[in-house]
């Protein structure tokens, strides 16, 4: 059984302390939970709501099916109770003026006031909600603890003591026991995946959602040996990056979609220079400042085809929590051996989502360098931009071999880096650039396939709509004669072209499913393969596609 807890509220009332405060109880008791935010974009005012569930079984994605509401004003009892099931309920302080038979109204303003602080009544409420689920307080002091301050904690404690007291158990949930599960989002796996990469510096200015990457690795700065700069702008970031990774040091840098376009020259720099990078593209909706904490899909074409000139570059997207790790180290190692900018895609529903996952498996972290500061010898003429049969021309840590200069050169240049204007160099040096795209293809990993052997009709995705995906195609499978599966890219360019080849010509039906109200890949998929799509379940409206959205709108088009 999943159950779903739905916390909402005005900005500036501590919703996402709650919520943290509750998803960390509930994994330390053994539950599975999967968690998103909805929140405006002001510091204070408007409706913001987080949505947590949690049980026994995977959880594939968030649910508009809501079994209880800790509601923290009058809107969000207004604004939610439709989607509350007859069995549901609402924990509220005795103020809120609605009326419904599936309302606790309770005194939590009241024992916060008893207690001697104001902000505690959101834990009464939290103890009121466990022991609707029949949970006790176990592990509720050790979650304070790391929280807060001591006597902060302590007072927290009182509050969820004396709200458990306020109501009897409604549901009886039992976990499956405590594990070593660890609770986290994508971008928190993505800065661990930098870390486990070798990644010194990471480079940056604020732009909602990639920002959390930057202060979880300030956060670990002298832990990890890391240096993190918050730059004047993404130009500086990007350029400071590029610096970095020119000296022979692991660098990164990071934005969303507005920031990154910012970034667009430097980026055809770091092919020209040959110098490995990597970037994080945590979109959200645009253009411009768009729905700036909203999620979107909206980046793909921008981000494979917005460089002057034509340039070799990959493109990751992550699907995932544990696939961000990977996937990052991965894209470390790719930039290395290419000596290319790879572009790591996320979103904001991945940015922000929290859910219970494996730990990650550092036997699998392997760190490749390919430098050639052993294989140069000194005071010999060495060339920067050699050609050879790969593209790849060997890559010394500047300073290293005494006698030995690194030239690089954003212009057009021969292979010891000097500019020329040759149109038989320059087509030489192009040429050698982009056949490092032949041999990337060799490395790419085609899209996950889910479902059976036999199948009628398969979904096509991509990133963030793993999960919701897998969802839908396991319920779907359950309740009917026709036969679904599914392909989620995660490596989209070079685009893998394998799999969506084959498995396209065995189907009845192929619907492409995106966050995006042009069908990017759809369009990508189409240009690289002609196959083209029967139907498309597009969703642009800020709000993540759920599992049920996506049945619903399969059932739909039948």
């Amino acid at each position: 059984m999943i159950y779903n807890i739905l916390i909402g509220g005005a900005a500036g009332q501590g919703m996402e302390t709650l919520a943290s405060i509750l998803e960390k109880i509930l994994k330390e008791k053994g539950f599975g939970t999967f968690s998103i935010q909805d929140y405006m974009s002001r510091v204070r005012g408007g409706h913001n709501f987080f949505q947590i569930r949690f049980g026994n079984e995977e959880i594939y994605s968030h649910s508009k099916k809501i079994d209880g509401i800790l509601a923290l004003n009058s809107d969000t009892v207004k604004l939610h109770i439709g989607d509350l099931k007859e069995t549901g309920f609402v924990i509220c302080d005795e103020e809120v003026d609605y009326e419904d038979a599936r309302i606790y109204k309770l005194p939590l303003k009241k024992i916060a006031k008893k207690i001697g602080n104001s902000r505690v009544f959101g834990s009464a409420a939290l103890g009121a909600i466990l022991k609707l689920f029949n949970q006790d307080l176990s592990s509720v002091a050790d979650v304070l603890n790391r929280k807060f301050k001591a006597e902060i904690a302590v007072k927290n404690l009182e509050a969820f003591k004396e709200g458990a007291k306020l109501v009897l158990p409604k549901y009886y949930t039992v976990s499956n026991g405590k594990n070593d599960n660890i609770l986290i989002n994508a971008n928190d796996a993505i800065a661990l995946g930098a870390l486990a990469a070798g990644c010194k510096l990471y480079s940056a200015y604020p732009m909602t959602p990639s920002t959390s990457i930057m202060t979880y690795l300030a956060s670990k700065m002298g832990e990890a040996e890391i240096v993190v700069e918050q730059a004047e702008d993404e130009i500086a970031a990007i350029n400071m990056a590029i610096g970095a990774a020119y000296t022979g040091v692991r660098a990164m840098t990071g934005s969303s979609g507005g920031g990154f376009a910012l970034m667009v020259e430097a980026v055809g720099l770091s092919s020209m220079l040959e110098v490995p990078i990597v970037i994080a593209e945590i979109q959200r909706p645009g253009p411009t400042t768009g729905l700036p904490t909203r999620t979107e899909q909206g980046d793909l074409s921008f981000v494979i085809h917005g460089t002057p000139g034509e340039i070799p570059k990959m493109v990751i997207a992550v699907r995932s929590p544990e696939d961000a790790f990977y996937q990052t180290m991965r894209a470390f190692n790719l930039a290395d051996k290419y000596q290319i900018p790879v572009i790591l895609l996320g979103d904001q529903f991945l940015a922000d989502n929290l859910r219970t996952v494996k730990p990650f498996d550092f036997n699998k972290v392997k760190i490749e360098r390919y430098l050639s500061d052993d294989k140069i010898a000194g005071g010999k003429e060495y060339r920067r931009y050699e050609v050879t049969e790969n593209g790849v021309s060997p890559r010394i840590t500047p300073g290293k071999i005494p006698g030995t200069s690194v030239l690089v050169d954003s212009d057009e240049h021969d292979e010891s880096g000097h500019i020329t204007e040759s149109s038989e160099v320059r087509i030489k040096m192009n040429d050698k650039r982009l056949r490092k795209i032949e041999h990337l293809k060799e490395e790419l990993l085609e899209p996950e396939y889910i479902g059976g052997e036999e199948i009628d009709t398969l979904l096509v995705g991509w990133g963030s709509l793993y999960s919701p995906i897998k969802g839908a195609v396991k319920f779907l499978n359950k309740e009917g004669k026709v036969k679904y599966g599914a392909l989620v890219f995660g490596d989209v360019w070079p685009l893998p072209e394998k799999l969506i080849r084959e498995k396209a010509k065995k189907v009845k039906t192929l619907i492409d499913v995106e966050q995006n109200a042009t069908a990017q890949l759809a369009r990508l998929i189409r240009e690289n393969t002609g196959i083209e799509f029967d139907a498309k379940i597009l969703r642009y409206d800020g709000s993540p596609l759920s599992s049920e959205d996506i049945i619903k709108k399969v059932k739909e088009d039948k």
